[in-house]
């Protein structure tokens, strides 16, 4: 699964990695949290990039009040393309959701070991994760747009810690996720454990475990 990552790029970076034209008024993210404000990317109708501020954990149009149980902040690629919850977000609306690393847990509680992996590629400043998003209406007429990360089996570098992980998209295939008239067989190919030959984990401070802590601290190695 997702539950935590960071997106610390200065605005120049993010239009020369991202295409996008404006970056709004972004301020670096050390320790982004479920239900947060957050940056995503998607297509505005002339084609062209565009970042806009999405809740992270995907309300689906159909409910009638915002949800008071944990917040869908993942959606499984195995079987999403007819999933209730995910289904025609993934058909209708797509999207990137930058990052530049995400954290992860020792699945096995047994371990009683909650210092948190700092997993990112090394060979890229910033990455970004197939994402899903939706518009829900409230009762009191309230437009609240929100959205899930896809994930994967974890690669064989990631799964000694846990058996999921986050899309990780090639960056030669943001466009193709992006892109409206791309058939569902084409998508879920995108949907795949990322290079492990490109994946690297390293130990942070337990700061990361608590969303009040949201600073450079939070992805410095420890030993």
């Amino acid at each position: 699964m997702c539950g935590r990552y960071s997106f610390s790029l200065p605005p120049e970076a993010i239009r020369e990695l991202f295409r996008v034209v404006t970056v709004l008024n972004l301020q670096p993210r050390y320790n982004i949290a479920p239900t947060q404000i957050v940056p995503v990317i998607g297509l505005e109708p002339n084609g062209e990039r565009a970042l806009r501020m999405f809740r992270w954990g995907l309300i689906p149009y159909w409910s009638k009040a915002m949800p008071k149980s944990a917040p869908l902040i993942n959606a499984r690629s195995e079987g999403i393309a007819d999933n209730k919850m995910f289904g025609d977000a993934f058909h209708r609306r797509r999207c990137l959701v930058p990052a530049d690393g995400f954290f992860e847990w020792n699945q096995d509680k047994s371990l009683k070991d909650r210092t948190p992996w700092r997993i990112v590629d090394p060979e890229r400043p910033a990455f970004a994760f197939a994402g899903v998003w939706e518009g829900w209406r409230s009762p009191e007429g309230e437009i609240v747009r929100s959205f899930a990360i896809i994930t994967t089996n974890a690669n064989e570098k990631l799964a000694r810690i846990h058996e999921r992980m986050p899309v990780i998209l090639k960056r030669e295939d943001e466009d193709a996720w992006l892109d409206p008239n791309n058939a569902e067989p084409k998508l879920k190919s995108l949907l795949a454990p990322y290079d492990p030959t490109r994946t690297e984990l390293y130990r942070v401070d337990m700061r990361v475990n608590s969303f009040k802590y949201d600073d450079p601290a939070c992805l410095a190695k420890v030993e």
